[in-house]
């Protein structure tokens, strides 16, 4: 027989739940920074300095210049869900970052807390501190306007939870992302970041100033918090539909990382992260960029506060929007307007890159003059003969086209955005000159492009033509599953998939997209069914499309290794000019590099 330990149901005590609400809230270091930094936001700073020890386990000092708390509110603000930023009238139309009144009850349960405020209207300040949950009085104190909270030992109470976190090195990477991203929700604020590593030696980790009110987002702030080649390498983005708003800042596709280390999202001034916001940028961006690429961008979005649920977690970084599909449709119709009306511009940064690695490459004149003579006089490194051999016009050209192509570049201004094309280099690689530098294009990539945005667009032009299954396909799905998609089958059927109920557990497909003839349809339908859950829909569905059209277009382009003539190589540039993002190929990967004559003289050493 067995025997249970019976137990009577019972409260747990107030600094019991204090320690586990802590848990839910400061789940790290960073945790407590961000919510410290909001409530100065929320107070009206126009200055935040933070400062940590330890990556954030010995010391968290936050203060301000915001209104403060009165002296007769400070122990009300150290207790549970007591908060001044909303109340029960207007529970649903949150407007501050801070809300739920739980993060200094849960920083006193989790280490010891002293906060010391002065109210805008008081002629003195006052401190309270809270020890392992045990609150002090109220005490007279010193301090400018405003308010210092600090928060030491964190977790030391609760070893295993220390014993969780990551290296002080991390802890501190993790609270300098968190300050970069306020920074960045808050450009009329000015930020101090500082590490102290013992009592008088304190550390600068950055500065910033507050943006200007009239420009939302200071270009040398963005440069210093995301890149500091962000904004010559991005554009800018506006857009609405309805009462949502996007606007920010979205590099151009060749300029791009490999972890989403560099994706800032606001909701009404809000960090968040976000799988709806991160997926539909990606959907924007989705046949510029490699795959397992992500661009960088600092987009903020405005949606009527009562439209959006920000109390999904205590941690207040996931949203819920009431019409999710209008946020990702703003997302990526907003961009792809953009990267369209940018055209064939590539990424400034990718020619920059080109000139530094020549830079490194090349020998100094001190080195040089180390040298034995016959090595100086002739230098052969790897490539180069080459290179000199290639550098003549194409072989299918007579010398007195080329002598008249040359004749025209001197005598008239070469004044298209692509140049005028002179030489084609390695039978795959087309030389132009500017009007203040040269171009060099990679011809298979360029025509690439040109040749995928065509087919595109006969595709979007005309019904989709479709193919009837000859057995038609059925696939078990749950019940859940099959009332999902049959929501969607006459969008779908409007794409050129055509599907049936086959029972409750299962759909039948009788009609496919021509074009994705040799395409498994069950992986599909799974991939669409997930897409569905993470707001995409029918959008898998295009993008299955323009993989397929991708391929046909990358056997139907100019190959590589095949010799143009002069007119050719022009007639290319123009279609160029004219292609929307042409800039980059199929695949993401830049169809061209720009040199700007001012930093090739550089590169001689004639500047």
């Amino acid at each position: 027989m067995n025997t249970f330990n019976i137990r009577k149901i019972q409260l747990l005590s107030e600094h019991s739940i204090n320690r586990i609400a802590a848990g839910e809230v400061i789940e790290r270091p960073a945790s407590a920074v961000k919510e410290l930094v909001e409530n100065s936001i929320d107070a009206g700073a126009t200055h935040i300095e933070v400062t940590y020890g330890h990556g954030g386990k010995a010391l968290i000092k936050v203060v301000d210049d915001g209104h403060g708390i009165p002296q007769e509110e400070l122990l009300l603000a150290i207790q549970r869900h007591a908060t001044s930023k909303i109340t029960d009238l207007n529970i649903d139309d949150i407007n501050t970052l801070g809300f739920r009144g739980e993060a200094l009850p849960s920083m006193g349960a989790a280490g010891q807390l002293s906060i010391t405020s002065r109210f805008h209207h008081s002629d003195s300040a006052y401190c309270v501190t809270v020890q392992a949950g045990k609150i002090s009085p109220v005490k007279p104190a010193a301090l400018g306007q405003g308010t210092m909270i600090e928060l030491t030992h964190l977790f030391h109470s609760t070893p295993a939870r220390l014993k969780f976190l990551k290296s002080d090195q991390a802890e501190a990477r993790a609270i300098t992302d968190i300050v970069r991203s306020l920074a960045l929700a808050a450009p009329h604020i000015s930020f101090s970041l500082y590490e102290k590593s013992s009592a008088n030696d304190r550390r600068k980790v950055f500065s910033l100033m507050e943006s200007d009110q009239e420009s939302f987002l200071s270009k040398e702030r963005l440069n210093r918090l995301v890149d500091s080649k962000f904004t010559e390498n991005s554009f800018m983005i506006e857009g609405e539909i309805n009462d949502a708003k996007i606007q920010g800042y979205c590099s151009y596709p060749t300029y791009h990382r490999g972890s989403a280390s560099a994706l800032f999202f606001f909701v009404n001034n809000r960090p968040v992260r976000d799988k709806l916001l991160i997926g539909a940028l990606r959907g924007a961006y989705a046949d510029v960029i490699p795959k397992q690429k992500y661009p960088l961008a600092v987009l903020y979005i405005h949606y009527p506060p009562q439209l959006v649920d920000v109390n999904v977690h205590p941690s207040k970084t996931e949203v819920r929007f009431k019409n999710p599909a209008l946020i990702r449709t703003l997302i990526i119709q907003t961009i792809k307007e953009k990267l369209t009306e940018v055209g064939y511009v590539s990424a400034p940064i990718i020619s920059t890159q080109f000139l530094d690695k020549l830079n490194r490459d090349t020998p100094t004149s001190s080195e040089s003059s180390s040298r034995p003579d016959s090595e100086t006089q002739v230098p052969k490194t790897s490539g180069q003969s080459h290179l000199i051999d290639d550098f003549k016009p194409s072989q299918n050209m007579f010398q007195s086209d080329v002598d008249h192509h040359i004749a025209q570049l001197q005598d008239q201004e070469v004044n298209y955005p692509m140049g005028v094309a002179f030489v084609q280099l390695h039978k795959n690689y087309i030389v132009s000159q500017t009007t203040n530098g040269f171009i060099i294009v990679d011809q298979h990539a360029a025509h690439e492009r040109i040749v995928y945005e065509r087919l595109k667009q006969h595709w979007s032009e005309k019904k989709p033509e479709t193919l009837s299954c000859l057995v038609p396909q059925v696939i078990e799905l749950t019940n859940s599953e099959v009332e999902i998609l049959l929501e969607i089958a006459s969008e779908l059927k409007e794409l050129g998939l055509v599907i049936e109920p086959f029972g409750n557990d299962a759909i039948c497909i009788r009609e496919i997209p021509a074009i994705l003839n040799n395409t498994p349809t069950e992986p599909l339908i799974r991939d669409l069914l997930d897409g569905l859950e993470e707001g995409k829909g029918i959008d898998l569905i295009d993008e299955k499309m323009n993989e397929v059209i991708s391929r046909i277009s990358c056997h139907g382009s100019i190959r590589s290794g095949r010799v143009l003539t002069v007119k050719e190589m022009n007639e290319l540039l123009r279609e160029m000019e004219k292609t929307p993002l042409s800039g980059q190929c199929n695949h993401g990967r830049p169809t061209y590099v720009e040199f700007k004559l001012n930093d090739i003289e550089s590169l001689f050493g004639r500047k």
